[in-house]
């Protein structure tokens, strides 16, 4: 396994569609196990392929509270949302920034796992932004297109959360 380079805004490998994952092969299984140790490595919840690079439709998320329970998506499709949301996000593609966003509260996604076996899985809360987030990717798309209101320093926010406590 290997930690992979996240590409970052303002790389077009970002604003680009991803192609279908065709088969398991020995590469994939490389590139599911590099993204899973590369997003733990930077902190994140969850990666998508192009973030590393790779145009395929294929994520990782992990949005366990001990943080060791990754889950492979690959060939997602969002069945079903309901409900709202709304939230300070971020993404490993634009360090150090975060801003609010509204999403749907429950998803229902069917995806392929390592195994290329058909999979469901319904969430809310932060599985449901995790998903629909690193979903967002594979169709080139960022967070920040979402965005309402301004683009904030992640450290501005740690002093405005201090400054409340107080």
């Amino acid at each position: 396994m290997a930690i992979r380079k996240i590409r970052t805004q303002g790389d077009r490998v970002l604003e680009k569609v991803c192609k279908p994952v065709t088969e398991m092969n020995p590469r994939t299984a490389e590139l599911i196990d590099d993204m899973i140790e590369t997003m733990y490595q930077a902190d994140g919840v969850g990666l998508a392929a192009p973030q590393v690079g790779i145009l395929k439709r294929l994520f990782v998320i992990d949005v366990s509270p001990e943080g060791n329970e990754p889950i492979a998506f690959l060939n997602p499709e969002i069945l079903a949302t309901d409900g709202v949301q709304s939230g300070y996000e971020g993404c490993l593609s634009v360090p150090g920034k975060s801003g609010v966003v509204t999403r749907p509260n429950y998803v229902k996604c069917r995806y392929q796992d390592r195994n290329m076996q058909w999979q469901e899985i319904e969430g809310e809360g932060l599985l449901a932004r995790a998903i629909l987030h690193e979903n967002d990717h594979l169709d080139g798309h960022l967070y920040v297109e979402k965005v309402e209101g301004r683009l904030y320093d992640n450290k501005e926010l740690e002093e405005m959360a201090e400054a409340e406590e107080q």
